[in-house]
C-alpha cells in the first residue's frame, strides 16, 4: 500500500498544475481551454477549488445551471469551503431567484474556510436592496465593510441605500 502514496501525491501535484494552468487561461479569457484544463484537474484529483473555479468559468459563459452544479460538487468535496456557497448565491441572483440566493449567501458568511467574507455580506445586501428591505441591506453592507473596510462596492452601496431611506 505504501507504493500508492507517492503515486497519489504525483497525481495531486499534476492536478494542481492543471488547475493553475486553467486559472491562467480563465483569466486571459480562454474559457473553453480553461474548462478543459479544470476538467482534467478534477479527473486526477477532485478538489472543492477546482469544481468552484470550473463553475465560475461556466458562469462567464452564462451557463449558470452548470455553474451551480459544479459548486454543489465543490460543497460535497469540502462543505467548509465558503466560495461555492457565495457563488451559488450570485448565480441565483443572476437568474433573478433572489429568495433562493439568501440561504446560500448566509451559509457563506459562516463557512470556516473562507478568506473573503465581505463578498457574501455584500451580495446579501444586494438581495435585500432589490427586495426593498433597505434596513437589512444597510446592515449587510456594514457587515461587508467590517470584513474589508476598503471594499468600494460595499461603500458605494451603503451610501446609496442610506440615501434611499432619507
Amino acid at each position: 500500500m505504501d507504493h500508492e502514496k507517492p503515486a497519489r501525491k504525483a497525481q495531486a501535484e499534476k492536478a494542481l498544475e492543471l488547475f493553475q494552468q486553467a486559472h491562467t487561461r480563465q483569466m486571459s479569457g480562454e474559457m473553453d481551454e480553461a474548462i478543459r484544463l479544470y476538467l482534467a484537474s478534477i479527473e486526477l484529483n477532485p478538489t472543492a477549488e477546482a469544481h468552484t473555479f470550473l463553475g465560475w468559468t461556466y458562469s462567464f459563459q452564462g451557463r449558470f445551471d452548470e455553474a451551480i452544479r459544479e459548486c454543489k460538487k465543490a460543497i460535497d468535496v469540502d462543505p467548509e469551503f465558503g466560495n461555492p456557497y457565495n457563488d451559488i448565491g450570485v448565480y441565483l441572483i443572476e437568474l433573478d431567484r433572489l429568495d433562493d440566493a439568501i440561504p446560500w449567501l448566509e451559509r457563506a458568511t459562516t463557512a470556516s474556510r473562507y478568506e473573503s467574507y465581505h463578498f457574501p455580506w455584500f451580495n446579501l445586501g444586494r438581495v435585500y436592496e432589490a427586495k426593498e428591505h433597505l434596513s437589512r441591506a444597510i446592515e449587510c453592507y456594514r457587515r461587508a465593510l467590517e470584513h474589508d473596510a476598503d471594499y468600494e462596492p460595499a461603500q458605494r452601496a451603503l451610501r446609496a441605500a442610506r440615501l434611499k431611506i432619507n
